[in-house]
């Protein structure tokens, strides 16, 4: 579907917002303002990540945006962004999506109040990168339960799933914004526009916000198998201090048992009670050894 938001005539510029194009439609766009084959072509590619290209008369642009559907496992470009091409030029502004982008909406209308193409392409980048924002809060909040589980809960819960796709879903994000650098380094001019100041701003922050989840992720990962390791040590700790004690007893039982007939403390009517009061008198020693040595 094609709209035109803005005319050449009213605004001093074209706006023409293409959502789920075809190959027709996509053609006669491109021959009716001169776009390069292969740049047209960039825009069919569901998986192509952020970029920024240059060319004589005009600029292409990939941003990716934050989909809409919070997925629980979703780990891939696809599943938690979508792509939205630009084609950018002083004459007209093509933006190109597969869905329905709600973020547009905004800038839809107050387009009658942006003199030019900069100032349009800086508010839809602008509003690309707010995308990432509330997802941000979410992420923010998930780290800090499972950082709550890791640390402070004594069930064994199985959090390894969760903290995968938790981090799956950050260091994507993360790198969908620093590709877009290009983008927001081209956008700002370098002249003290407050507007553009105000979108690398922006994505100044939203960076180092993800930076700092990454980090956040990585280490209660790292955490979360030191915690594991010292569980099972000290499962084998546990383990091993019952061996210690029942291996001597073990040994004398052993001895016992072997069933050879001249054995003289067989004859012998205290040998019963006499065993098990060595068996005793070696777990007590045991024990008090143990607590010398506070391993107990």
């Amino acid at each position: 579907m094609i709209r035109q938001i803005c005319n050449k005539q009213d605004h001093g510029y074209d706006w023409i917002d293409i959502n789920a194009p075809d190959d027709g439609e996509l053609q006669d766009i491109a021959g009716s303002y001169g776009l390069h084959a292969a740049l047209v072509q960039d825009c069919l590619q569901p998986g192509h990540l952020p970029k920024y290209e240059s060319l004589e008369d005009y600029a292409f642009i990939i941003f990716r945006v934050h989909t809409d559907y919070d997925l629980l496992e979703a780990d891939t470009v696809q599943e938690l962004t979508n792509k939205v091409a630009i084609f950018y030029s002083a004459s007209f502004f093509i933006t190109i999506h597969r869905y329905p982008q709600l973020f547009l909406e905004p800038v839809m209308k107050k387009a009658l109040l942006l003199k030019n193409t900069h100032q349009l392409l800086n508010a839809v980048a602008r509003a690309c990168l707010t995308t990432y924002d509330e997802p941000s809060n979410k992420l923010a909040q998930a780290v800090d339960y499972y950082e709550e589980q890791v640390f402070l809960s004594k069930r064994n819960m199985p959090i390894l799933k969760g903290l995968y796709y938790l981090r799956r879903k950050i260091d994507l994000l993360r790198r969908m914004l620093m590709l877009s650098r290009d983008i927001i380094e081209n956008i700002d001019d370098h002249q003290g526009n407050v507007n553009t100041r105000d979108t690398r701003d922006l994505y100044v922050k939203l960076t180092t916000i993800y930076d700092s989840l990454n980090d956040n992720i990585n280490q209660l990962l790292n955490t979360y198998f030191s915690t594991a390791s010292q569980r099972t040590n000290e499962t084998m700790r546990v383990l091993t201090i019952f061996s210690v004690f029942f291996m001597p007893l073990t040994f004398i039982v052993g001895i016992y048992g072997m069933n050879f007939k001249f054995m003289p403390e067989l004859e012998y009517p205290w040998g019963y009670p006499g065993v098990l009061l060595l068996m005793l008198m070696i777990t007590v020693a045991i024990y008090f050894w143990f607590r010398k040595k506070r391993w107990l």
